[in-house]
């Protein structure tokens, strides 16, 4: 129960008023309830008048305070018309899963605690929570239970963070020290990739320092699936003397495919410099804790470091990305920074920030508690095991369509498809306008929402089920629609 207390005797000053908003949070609650009941039948997107939803959020500042409740009242109405429903069931774009009622719940308290997650001394509640969630996760994947973990915004910086940790540690391995030293003369780092790499993995090592392509990032072939080719990841790696770092992926982000671990750490560590492997688990990585689904992983635990986004299958809010590494003593000297002023632990605590890029920052460790111990083991196998059922029952009732062509195996949870474009398509433009058109229209329909892609030269369309609240009944809601707009697709020629 919210209770009423003084604030600062300026507050009026500030348009905050004397005490704690107990109404206004009241009203909040309701307008959120609201929208959240409004998921099932508002369209999951629509067409957006940009200068319209610009004119209601934006204007001239106002010259002076405005009442809090109005604030929150307008915002709330602006914001409306350019709401995407991801948090809804038939939301199939970019492999966003919804925030669940627990991790919701949480993070509502997380900003009302208005925690600072940078230090142990600033929030032993903030500090307590990622290293409970860090055992919880640690133990779900199979990973080594002394691997160090860091809690990240996403994907993006948890990739950089391993990366960064990589750079470190082959590069300590030849007497560098490049947190001190820099790049510059450093004994060159090559990267080698492959050609179904996320860009992510790109724009870290761009971050980095270490370039996204030329001499020192090698791209190797993949099979058409999208996975790294062993011997092409052999003949690269014989080309390579000095340090070195391999990027493979669980969970290719328009099939699903997972690279051969197994083969590929192998490789990597064989050499007489072994080269340091990392694994991008955007969303694949889930696959470890999922007994019917862990063959799919085989050989991940040879590699050094593995990352994922939290706000994927996991079903936390945004943002919430997660790393882990082999090398603790590698990942603290790459992400440490220290100041005079900073009251750091001795003991047993665990300072947050030494572990990622970041020093002030969200406090993520809550949603993370509560999303896992709401599930609990075999809620989140069955979370997972309920959406790649409800990939498979995509595909197959896509498959149903007028020359409909299924790119992928489907493995996981993701869906690729492409609407063809006839036996006299020599050039594939028929079929690519074909797909485009579908995809406009589906995501103009509003039933459900998915998105396009490019893969192998050809236009395709990615479906992703990753979201808590699809059912059966959403996949056949959105196939229906898929089908029915290829259909006015064709009839229009």
């Amino acid at each position: 129960m919210v209770r009423e207390l003084v604030t600062a005797r300026d507050g009026e000053d500030l348009g905050i008023g004397e005490t704690v908003p107990a109404e206004l949070l009241r009203h909040t609650t309701e307008l959120a309830t609201a929208y959240l009941a409004s998921l099932e039948t508002r369209p999951v997107s629509g067409q957006v008048d940009l200068a319209a939803l610009r004119s209601a959020m934006g204007g001239p500042l106002p010259d002076g305070p405005t009442d809090p409740a109005e604030v929150i009242d307008a915002l709330a109405r602006a914001a409306d018309p350019g709401l995407v429903a991801t948090a809804g069931s038939r939301y199939f774009g970019f492999v966003i899963g919804g925030a669940m009622p627990a991790a919701l719940a949480a993070d509502w308290l997380t900003g009302t605690w208005d925690q600072n997650a940078g230090l142990y001394a600033i929030s032993p509640a903030a500090a307590v929570a990622e290293e409970v969630a860090a055992g919880w996760l640690l133990d779900l994947l199979g990973l080594p239970s002394d691997a160090s973990v860091g809690f990240v915004t996403g994907a993006t910086m948890a990739n950089f963070t391993a990366l960064a940790a990589a750079r470190h540690a082959v590069l300590r391995d030849v007497g560098w020290d490049v947190e001190r030293l820099g790049l510059q003369g450093a004994p060159p780092v090559t990267v080698v990739t492959h050609r179904g790499t996320h860009v992510t993995v790109y724009a870290s090592l761009q971050m980095l320092g270490m370039g996204r392509e030329g001499d020192r990032v090698r791209v190797v072939e993949a099979d058409d699936q999208g996975r790294m080719r062993p011997e092409a990841l052999r003949a690269e790696l014989a080309t390579i003397d000095g340090p070195a770092i391999v990027c493979a992926q669980a969970g290719n982000v328009n099939t699903g495919a997972y690279d051969p671990f197994e083969t590929i750490v192998a490789m990597a560590h064989e050499r007489e410099r072994p080269a340091w492997v990392h694994i991008d688990g955007a969303f694949g990585i889930w696959a470890a804790a999922v007994p019917s689904l862990q063959s799919q992983m085989a050989g991940y635990l040879g590699a050094d470091s593995w990352s994922t986004d939290a706000h994927k299958w996991l079903n936390v809010p945004y943002d919430s990305g997660l790393v882990f590494i082999k090398d603790v003593a590698a990942h603290h000297a790459a992400m440490t920074l220290g100041a005079s002023y900073y009251i750091e632990t001795a003991g047993a605590e665990r300072d947050p920030y030494n572990w990622v890029p970041e020093s002030s920052r969200r406090a993520r460790g809550f949603a993370l508690v509560a999303a896992l111990r709401s599930m609990g083991r075999s809620g989140l196998v069955a979370l997972i095991e309920r959406d790649c059922a409800h990939a498979r029952h995509m595909a197959e009732r896509l498959a149903t369509g007028h020359r409909v062509h299924l790119l992928n195996d489907v493995v996981l949870n993701q869906v690729l498809v492409r609407f063809e474009g006839g036996e006299d398509d020599a050039d594939g433009s028929a079929g690519d306008a074909r797909t485009k058109a579908v995809i406009d229209g589906v995501q103009r329909d509003g039933t459900c929402w998915l998105g396009g892609t490019v893969w192998q030269g050809r236009a395709a369309m990615r479906v992703s089920v990753s979201g808590w609240r699809t059912t059966e009944d959403d996949i056949e809601r959105s196939a229906a629609a898929i089908l029915r707009v290829l259909s006015e697709v064709d009839a229009a020629g």
